[in-house]
């Protein structure tokens, strides 16, 4: 049995945020869920995560996503193991992994697990351009591990090596849970250290292994909001390469933001500025232009959305909608529906080859089939308490500047007359009119001018 530990007690001071470090979103995704998921992915059968400053943000976010352990206070990361109940009991491979370090992929974590082999532990590391203050890898003449030495223990020759700890790790679990005992915190921070395992270790004559990981920025930890910039930027290349190999156009990879969950289908051409984020999904054929915002969207097949922003809602196929459209709260919309510039719907379904072209408002609204809307209508779903539903029929035809006030139903086939308020049903093939009687004033218009 697999296991994985993430080490996420810490607040990242760095980052200058009352919000935990780990929670910060990476292509709007908060870091320490990639972690989870891609521990997961690389075969772990439990997680846990060790929490501590902003814990019950912390939990929240982590609730049905991994299991939990409290470090407080916070005594070093040999410490945060040692909260881990889990671990007195543990059985098979044990991964420790950083929560800052949302880049390592389900591959890496694999290959880690899969190096422990006969070892006590596999520590990853990776070659840096430039080692800076990390602690640095000791090997002999022949190549094998022999120690971690910690940047300021570094000799001159020692600080001119160029692999790094990265600060993740693979355990035996028996030999881990028998010898978190056995670390002691007689230093200047009073810490316990999980480094410290590799001598432990070496003095009873196991095997401890270093592993460089082939691609460096993986590994990037991120303390601060330009790390946090730069990781995104890595990720978003990564991710925009991968769809353009599979068959989507993305006109310019640096201003598309793409999540990690999103699924997009062939021939789906985005253009420049657009953010496809959350559990997207986004079918065949489709035109995204530029300065979209699509998240938990449902995307049928061969529609053309103009600048507009869909968020947990959906719209089927052959759908035209925008510029500057907005669906929010769950609306459905059925196929060959044209939804034009500066319309909002909240909560709304809207039947097949039904046409609301602009400046309109559809709030807690089922509406039927070949419906159309003029300019400037507006379902008036709050009364300042409650939200009540409208309701319209198939075939209706809705005036411009019409306001229906919810709980309201219309009919199949109906007629609103063009600025009436409409405040009680209107049965099938009825026409409403709602409005004063206009009364001309001979004379007044040209007075008025005078004045």
């Amino acid at each position: 049995m697999k296991s994985a530990i993430i080490l996420a007690a810490g607040k990242g001071t760095r980052m200058r945020s009352q919000k935990p470090k780990t929670l910060h979103p990476l292509l709007g995704k908060p870091m320490i869920l990639y972690i989870v998921d891609h521990v997961k992915a690389a075969g772990a059968d439990s997680v846990v995560t060790v929490i501590g400053y902003g814990a019950s943000e912390m939990t929240e976010v982590l609730k049905g996503h991994s299991d939990l352990a409290l470090q407080s206070p916070q005594l070093g990361t040999g410490h945060a193991l040692m909260c881990c109940e889990s671990l007195k009991t543990a059985v098979g491979p044990v991964l420790v992994a950083n929560g800052d370090c949302p880049l390592i992929q389900p591959e890496t974590y694999r290959l880690l697990y899969e190096s422990l082999e006969d070892n006590a532990m596999v520590v990853l590391s990776a070659v840096l351009p430039d080692g800076g203050a990390y602690g640095r890898i000791i090997r002999d003449a022949h190549g094998q591990f022999k120690k971690i030495t910690e940047y300021k223990d570094c000799s001159e020759a020692e600080k001119k090596i160029r692999e790094i700890n990265t600060g993740i790790y693979v355990f035996n679990g028996e030999l881990l849970a028998k010898n978190l005992q056995n670390l002691k915190n007689d230093n200047a921070q009073k810490e316990y250290y999980i480094t410290d395992l590799v001598d432990i270790f070496f003095r009873q004559g196991l095997k401890v292994k270093a592993v460089v990981i082939d691609d460096y920025n993986e590994a990037a930890g991120i303390n601060d909001r330009f790390e946090l910039a730069m990781a995104s930027h890595w990720l978003q290349k990564r991710i925009n390469a991968g769809w353009m190999k599979n068959g989507v156009t993305i006109v310019d990879w640096e201003t598309t933001r793409i999540g990690p969950d999103v699924v997009i289908g062939e021939d789906t051409f985005i253009h420049p500025g657009s953010s496809i984020l959350g559990a997207t999904r986004i079918g065949v054929g489709n035109t995204i232009f530029p300065g979209c915002w699509l998240e938990n969207a449902i995307i049928g097949d061969h529609n053309e959305i103009l600048s507009s922003r869909i968020t947990d809602s959906q719209i089927k196929d052959n759908i035209h909608l925008g510029p500057y459209a907005h669906l929010r709260n769950h609306c459905v919309i059925e196929s060959d529906c044209r939804i034009g510039n500066f319309v909002e719907m909240k909560n709304t379904k809207l039947g097949k080859g039904t046409k609301c072209a602009h400046l309109t408002y559809l709030g807690d609204s089922e509406v039927g089939e070949r419906v159309n809307f003029g300019c400037g209508v507006v379902t008036v779903n709050y009364d300042g308490k409650n939200k009540f539903k409208t309701v319209i029929g198939d075939d209706s035809f809705i005036g411009s500047n019409v306001n229906l006030i919810a709980p309201v139903t219309i009919g199949k086939r109906a007629v609103l007359a063009a600025g009436s308020t409409v405040n009680s049903d209107v049965g099938d093939g009825e026409m409403a009119i709602a409005r004063n009687r206009q009364t001309n004033k001979p004379g007044y218009g040209e007075k008025y001018l005078k004045k």
